[in-house]
């Protein structure tokens, strides 16, 4: 899979801009500030409907205009597609598929694939357990879109659950009579049912992930140690041990660990007014030999590590589908010149690697390939 032509109209900082593309490697060079990443941020945004630098549609639409619009010609094997998005912040998005009658967005999902590298990928290791969620949702994602529809109703499920325990709370609080909480067993009910999806994705996804990223660390840093990810779940001890007892649960086993979960929290959760078991408040705990990485492992054992979870996101859906397009957004000049090499070697041989850089000599000579020069709101092939 590679993109053809990427055109942008309001996004970030481009009024307009259309790019030509092809496979292999076409890098992006410019100073900071000057629009690069805006450029491969529009990839991911059509492959995943949503940004990797901020959490709403708002920023995205450049300032002055009322929506913005991302299209891409998409070429897999002998097909041609065409996607289009339209981001109306404040209001329902829109998306085109081939031109023709308007569709929901995520039901363009999947027809761009992309993996991206990027500086805030060191968060999947330092940072907090929702970039890790993240990290696993897109990908169970990207490997099956209908779950994108599975992730909307959880999220929608949970909100409703959240507004009536916060109703039951102050209700509480301001000495009221107790409510009529016949409505939240229904609720519990839809939450363990969906939430169960989501989790069961979640735990298959780690199971085909481990043994590749335990090999992309090894690429990266001979010698450097194995690495381990766990799942971490917050059902209490009323769902076992540990994550193994999980880990091979099927779907209605898991419902009812959930719903098991929920009845034993719901005292403390009517008390605080918000959700506390469930697959929002997981966690991904990962490992260099017997230590967490977060709190341990160093800037560099860091780096690593975030570099192999995404290495290993690319193998996984490279196996199992059509080769995504690989982003590397600014990331050659956060390594040492050994990392960056080793990194270009894995990846060089991509069908459409991405690539952005203040500088040329931030790239590794050997990904040799279309470059662009970004200033001022142009996009110019050298």
């Amino acid at each position: 899979m590679h993109v053809t032509h990427l055109s942008l109209a309001d996004f970030r900082s481009y009024a307009r801009a259309e790019v030509p593309l092809g496979p292999g490697v076409s890098t992006f060079i410019g100073p900071n500030g000057q629009g690069k990443t805006n450029l491969v941020e529009a990839v991911g945004y059509l492959a995943t409907l949503g940004s990797h630098r901020v959490s709403s549609d708002t920023p995205l639409v450049r300032v002055g205009a009322e929506r913005a619009v991302v299209r891409a010609a998409v070429t897999e094997g002998e097909r041609s597609q065409l996607v289009e998005l339209e981001l109306n912040p404040g209001q329902a998005n829109r998306a085109r598929l081939n031109r023709s009658a308007q569709v929901r967005p995520r039901e363009v999902l999947g027809v761009v694939r992309s993996v991206l590298f990027a500086p805030e990928d060191l968060d999947l290791v330092k940072g907090d357990p929702g970039g890790r969620r993240r990290f696993l949702d897109e990908l169970v994602t990207a490997r099956a879109p209908r779950l994108a529809g599975v992730r909307s109703d959880y999220d929608r499920v949970l909100r409703q659950r959240n507004t009536l325990l916060k109703s039951a709370a102050m209700a509480r609080r301001h000495g009221g009579r107790g409510m009529d909480l016949t409505t939240l067993d229904v609720w519990d009910q839809h939450l363990a049912r969906v939430g169960a999806d989501l989790l069961a994705q979640r735990l298959g996804l780690l199971v085909a992930l481990r043994p590749l990223v335990d090999k992309a660390y090894e690429q990266l840093a001979p010698g450097g140690g194995a690495v381990a990810l766990e799942y971490r779940w917050s059902l209490g001890e009323e769902a076992g041990d540990g994550p193994e007892d999980v880990a091979v649960a099927s779907r209605e086993e898991l419902s009812e660990l959930l719903l098991a979960a929920l009845a034993a929290a719901r005292t403390r959760e009517i008390e605080r007014g918000v959700t506390l078991v469930g697959p929002h408040r997981d966690d991904v705990l990962v490992r260099l030999g017997e230590l967490p990485a977060r709190g341990y492992a160093s800037h560099g054992e860091s780096w690593s590590l975030a570099l192999a979870l995404r290495l290993a996101s690319y193998g996984l859906l490279k196996d199992e589908g059509p080769e995504p397009v690989l982003v590397l957004d600014d990331v050659f000049a956060e390594l040492d010149s050994r990392r960056r090499e080793r990194l270009a070697e894995l990846v060089a041989q991509g069908e459409q690697v991405l690539v952005t850089a203040a500088v040329a000599q931030d790239v590794p000579e050997m990904l040799v390939g279309a470059r662009f020069a970004v200033a001022d709101g142009r996009v110019e092939r050298d």
